[in-house]
């Protein structure tokens, strides 16, 4: 695991892994140090779970707090990130378990792509994440090229 530039955690690859009968997934063990002090996992976009080191949750939390409550989208927003999280901690053997909303969410069948992207991991199911980047409208040459005409 990489520090990040305010010191946190940074995730980065690809691995997959299979998730046993009680709902447990073995994380990477370059992804484990990050997450020592316990984690949040939560429904994340495309169909995904987010998980969040401790530190990295806090700041989501604050950025979240400043949200309009009075604005409609961001109070939908701050209603499903939150009522899908749970926290939990590591066991001795690397794993964390996901809670069946969470699989259901994700349509977990047993086997799981646990990707790095920079500050969070995210969960996938195997057949999700295959669609998703097989996809020709996710090109990375074109997403490259989008982002670099808006001076990213």
């Amino acid at each position: 695991m990489e520090k990040g530039l305010n010191g946190g955690a940074m995730f980065f690859g690809e691995v997959k892994h299979t998730i046993d009968t009680k709902g447990r997934l073995v994380l990477p063990a370059k992804f484990r140090d990050g997450i020592r002090d316990g984690y949040v996992m939560t429904k994340g976009l495309d169909q995904c779970i987010f998980l969040f080191p401790m530190d990295e949750w806090r700041r989501m939390e604050e950025k979240l707090k400043t949200l309009p409550l009075t604005h409609k989208d961001a109070r939908a927003f701050v209603r499903y990130f939150f009522s899908g999280a749970c926290d939990g901690e590591l066991d001795k053997q690397g794993r964390v378990r996901i809670p069946q909303n969470l699989t259901d969410y994700a349509k977990l069948d047993g086997s799981a792509v646990i990707i790095g992207v920079g500050t969070r991991m995210e969960i996938w199911s195997d057949s999700l994440w295959n669609d998703y980047t097989e996809d020709e409208s996710l090109s990375y040459d074109n997403i490259a090229q989008q982002l670099s005409d808006l001076g990213i």
